[in-house]
Order: C-alpha cells, then structure tokens, then sequence
C-alpha cells in the first residue's frame, strides 16, 4: 500500500533507539526527510548508516537535549531551516520513572518536564507553522493507564492524552491532526531491566493475548500509518499497539 509520503517531512524526537529510532527509520524507508534527533551522537550516526543500508532517505541528524530548557527551541528551529517546512511531528521522547506513593519531588518534576512540558513546547514552537501552511500531523507517543503502581511518566503521559484530545479539536479546521500511539509492552531498553529472566515469558503467557512482547518495528508500523494521508480522517484518537493486553476500552 502508497502512504503517499514520498516527499514529506518530519521531526521525530527520541529517535536514536526503541521505538523512535524504529519510526524514524520506516518513515526515511517510505521516502519522508527526517529530522532525527537525540543526545547520543553515536547511535545517530548509525541510524544514518541504517537508513542508507536500507535504501531510506538520508535523515538529518540533531545531537540535542531534549530536556534542556531551549531544547525544544533548538530542534525547531534546526527543522525548518534543515528542512525547509515540517509536515510530520512525532513526540516521543520518554522513560520509564517509578516511584513509590511518597517520591521523591524531582522524580516528579523532572519525568513531567521530559514526558510532557518539552512535548508541549516543541509542538507550540510548530504549531504556528503548521497553522500557516494549513496541514500536519502531529503523533504523541503515551503509555498505559493501566499500571498498579506509581510511575510519574505514566502520569504525564496520560496528561499528553488530554492535551492531545483538545488540540485535535481546535486545531482539525487547519488541516491539523493529532493523534496518540499508546505501546504495550515493546522490547526496547526501557523495558527489559523490568522483567529478566523467564519473568518476561511468565507474564506475558499471562497476560498478553498474542503470548509476547511486541517489537519496536510493530510500533512504527502504526505510526507512519497514522501520520500518512491514508489516514486523513483520524484525529483525537489513542491508538494501542499492546498484542491485545489492555482489559479496558478506555
């Protein structure tokens, strides 16, 4: 099937390993122009490598702290000038950050700065752009709501829900989508410290429907579907990708 985005653009944070390298990469397959960028130069340069081997479109790499506080400035405006217009955004930096009923306050404060705030800013730092050009598609990359204990990255993620919801609904009469991409449990390095051992084949022969972890690739699949023309009458809507984990329809 043609996505139709041979040609496109896109910003993609997070993009040197897991998930979103997973997506920058499928999206330079199908012929988008991407803006990847993270902190590790190193697995950047051999995203580049693994594009090329791939037969993808050569990415833009930004060596850049997301969480710093001009991090979102800097990767914006790097875009648009690397660039030229930006038609694709995927917010998808985060980690993991559990914490017990009484935390510590910079757990909070620095999981919700990572897993929301600089999210937020760096889609403000577009929007005007988008709103400008009357077209993008904005996919903000969440978690489970279905954890039994506290983690401050769930809890920001969910906040991303919400605000997600709300700017699909202003921002559709631009020619604006937004959507969310909520994982079950994919085998990335977020992950795996979690469950080692045979505790990882235990829980989801308990759990998971289709007996398994997902992978990284079963992610991006989704992804550039939701952020292609293909799916121009999709916004405000969560997407699972979980092998059939979740017990609950919201």
């Amino acid at each position: 099937m043609d996505l139709y985005l041979k040609g496109k653009t896109a910003v993609v944070t997070g993009a040197s390993q897991g998930i979103g390298r997973a997506i920058a990469k499928e999206l330079a397959i199908e012929g988008v122009t991407v803006l990847a960028t993270a902190r590790n130069e190193e697995l950047l340069k051999s995203l580049k490598d693994e594009i090329a081997a791939a037969g993808g479109v050569e990415p833009v790499t930004l060596v850049q702290d997301f969480v710093a506080p001009d991090g979102p400035e800097k990767i914006a405006a790097a875009a648009l000038v690397s660039l030229g217009h930006v038609d694709i955004l995927v917010n998808n930096t985060g980690r993991s950050r559990p914490v017990d009923v009484v935390g510590p306050e910079d757990a909070w404060t620095g999981s919700m700065t990572m897993d929301f705030d600089r999210h937020r800013q760096l889609t403000q730092q577009l929007l005007p752009h988008f709103i400008e050009r009357k077209q993008g598609a904005i996919l903000n990359l969440v978690s489970t709501y279905e954890l039994r204990t506290l983690n401050v990255s769930a809890v920001a993620k969910a906040a991303v829900v919400a605000w997600s919801k709300q700017l699909a609904g202003q921002l559709g009469q631009h020619g604006i989508r937004v959507n969310c991409l909520q994982p079950g449990l994919i085998d990335t390095e977020n992950i795996r410290p979690y469950f080692r051992g045979d505790e990882r084949k235990k829980f989801a022969e308990r759990e998971i429907p289709l007996g398994d972890f997902g992978e990284p690739q079963d992610m991006a699949n989704m992804a550039v579907f939701l952020v292609s023309p293909r799916a121009k009458y999709i916004t405000g809507t969560v997407a699972v990708v979980d092998g059939g984990m979740r017990h609950h329809p919201f």
